[in-house]
């Protein structure tokens, strides 16, 4: 049977072909990273936009409200306007007035209410919700001039019972489940020109 002598192979041969086993691994390795460290990326941050805003306060406005027996409001679905210079956003209320404090007690009185607000995340319900309101302008044409002085004082507390405990927004559980499995949790709320954009944090240590 015949042999064959054993030749060792070139150094540099052998550096060569280590290079290339090492970049293979290497690739390999990389490709790993590649499809792990998309998931951590994949939900940064939750946008929320102004339709979808809009479409919750139409399910919880029109609201009513009565002062006195004198005055009956109406306050009805805003206009809204984002302001992401003072990270908050403007919203016009309609407002409809009757009753006996109105001058032509046969019609309605028409007007708005006009507030700015920030936005918060309560946890234990997953929803984003109205903070720091505040009321720019209260107009309502057609009131007797005492009805008018009292609705002044009056119009912080509408502002907050319109828009304090309305639901801007609710995440759903498939919404933060990815985020929940990187141990990350909702964090700041950013108002930019396309809509809310809700940032994810770490979850603190217990």
């Amino acid at each position: 049977m015949p042999t064959f002598p054993h030749q060792p192979v070139p150094a540099r041969a052998s550096r060569r072909a280590f290079c290339r086993t090492l970049g293979i691994l290497s690739g390999a390795l990389g490709l790993g990273a590649t499809l792990v460290a998309p998931p951590a990326q994949a939900q940064p941050a939750y946008t929320i936009t102004t339709p979808q805003i809009q479409d919750a306060l139409a399910e919880k406005l029109p609201r009513r409200y009565r002062l006195g027996g004198l005055l009956n409001l109406e306050v009805q679905v805003p206009a809204l306007r984002l302001l992401p210079a003072q990270n908050r956003i403007n919203a016009v209320l309609p407002v409809v007035a009757s009753g006996l404090a109105v001058s032509d007690g046969a019609r309605d009185a028409a007007g708005s209410l006009d507030v700015d607000f920030g936005l918060r995340y309560e946890p234990s319900d997953r929803t984003l919700r109205a903070q720091q309101i505040h009321v720019n302008a209260l107009r309502i044409d057609g009131l007797r001039s005492s009805a008018a002085e009292m609705l002044n004082g009056y119009a912080q507390q509408l502002a907050t019972q319109s828009l304090g405990e309305v639901v801007l927004h609710t995440l759903r559980p498939q919404d933060l489940a990815l985020a929940d499995g990187l141990g990350m949790q909702p964090g700041p709320i950013t108002v930019t020109e396309r809509g809310l954009r809700v940032e994810f944090v770490r979850k603190p240590v217990p």
